[in-house]
């Protein structure tokens, strides 16, 4: 389904998917073999300007938004989950400074990030701050006209290969969640090192690192909005990139499902195709609608938020929690279709499976999406 594409839209959404099967598709097993970061593969995605589709013009991007940077991640996911997400964990680093940086902070990092330059990521959580986001324990205390940062973060994407990260510290812990504050963090910053690489069950082609922080002296100009708005700028960014993460389900789900419709045609047994057998073609069906339904929420989500409607909170998290949940069902779905082959490695939808899980945990567990879909649904009844 087009939804109405415009022609530069049906263009970056045209050049993601021959960038995902020139480069990506050769390299998909290799990467989720070796744990390795796609920087050849990221290099060509900025070559074609896709890093630039969700930056403002006036800072070198191409003036879109959410909606066209989910084209990029459905296309990229289709073939790979994790080249995807190393793609998009850019994007999460972009927009809290596009919604809460000065014009110094835009102008120093956002054209960077456009050009692919150099990469970006988000730290939040930390081992005892997943869902409860207010429990952060990092802190940041004031010394002068600078803030001393120490602490641990944990599961973060683009670890150790981004040179810009938006770290949330607690400026007065006394205040819980409102006491927060969200700093601008330079790789090389003295002080600032990196744990373990984590080895992940899925999305293996991107990096995935602890953050430490002994002593990171930042400068009060590094503090993105106001002193005590990190809780707000993480809130409103996940609001905004939320339906990123479910167009990486999305293009899973495609994945998987274009990957069994193809097997089932070419699979014998008892003589003739398993397509014609009224149980693959049950399942076949409901694999294409859901991925449809799941699309629909999708766009329409990126849509509104790209629209400039405030309150995108439920409609965020239902995109990103039903297509999740649809990427789970088709991909396990898929493997079922393939019998005992899609156990192996030597097919992709063994991948997809493993790839698929993570979309209903990151950026807010999909339990986490029922809370804010239930409390958006309490306060408007």
């Amino acid at each position: 389904m087009e939804y109405f594409l415009t022609e530069e839209q049906k263009m970056i959404k045209e050049t993601a998917r021959e960038i995902a099967e020139k480069y990506v598709k050769p390299e998909r097993e290799e990467l989720d073999r070796k744990s390795e970061f796609p920087y050849k593969i990221m290099e060509e995605i900025a070559r074609a300007d896709l890093l630039r589709v969700f930056i403002p013009e006036e800072y070198d991007g191409l003036g879109g938004g959410i909606f066209e940077m989910a084209l990029v991640v459905e296309e990229l996911a289709r073939v790979c989950g994790g080249v995807a997400v190393s793609y998009a964990a850019n994007g999460l680093a972009a927009y809290p400074i596009i919604l809460f940086g000065n014009e110094e902070q835009k102008k120093k990092y956002l054209p960077r990030l456009a050009a692919g330059e150099i990469y970006g990521a988000f730290a939040l959580t930390e081992a005892n701050a997943g869902s409860d986001a207010g429990n952060v324990q990092t802190k940041a205390v004031k010394n002068g006209n600078e803030y001393l940062i120490n602490g641990t973060k944990q599961f973060i994407t683009n670890g150790g290969v981004a040179q810009i990260y938006t770290v949330i510290a607690s400026t007065d812990p006394k205040k819980g969640a409102r006491g927060l504050t969200a700093f601008l963090v330079e790789k090389d910053t003295e002080g600032f090192t990196f744990g373990k690489e984590e080895d992940k069950m899925g999305i293996r082609a991107s990096t995935t690192k602890e953050l430490i922080f002994q002593d990171v002296k930042v400068n009060e100009k590094d503090i993105l909005g106001r002193l005590g708005m990190g809780f707000i700028v993480t809130m409103r960014t996940f609001d905004k990139t939320r339906p990123g993460i479910g167009a990486q389900a999305l293009g899973i789900a495609q994945g998987a499902f274009e990957e069994a419709a193809k097997y089932a045609n070419q699979r014998v047994q008892f003589g003739k195709a398993i397509s014609s057998f009224q149980g693959i073609q049950f399942m076949l069906a409901d694999m294409q609608t859901q991925i449809e339904a799941a699309r629909a929420l999708v766009y329409q989500a990126a849509k509104n938020i790209d629209a400039g409607i405030k309150d995108v909170s439920a409609a965020s998290a239902m995109a990103k929690l039903f297509a999740s949940d649809v990427a789970m069902k088709v991909t396990v779905d898929a493997i079922q279709i393939f019998g005992g082959y899609g156990y192996m490695r030597e097919y992709p939808v063994e991948k997809m499976m493993r790839d698929a899980k993570i979309t209903q945990i990151y950026e807010g567990t999909n339990q986490i999406q029922r809370l804010v879909i239930a409390s958006h649904i309490i306060r408007k009844y």
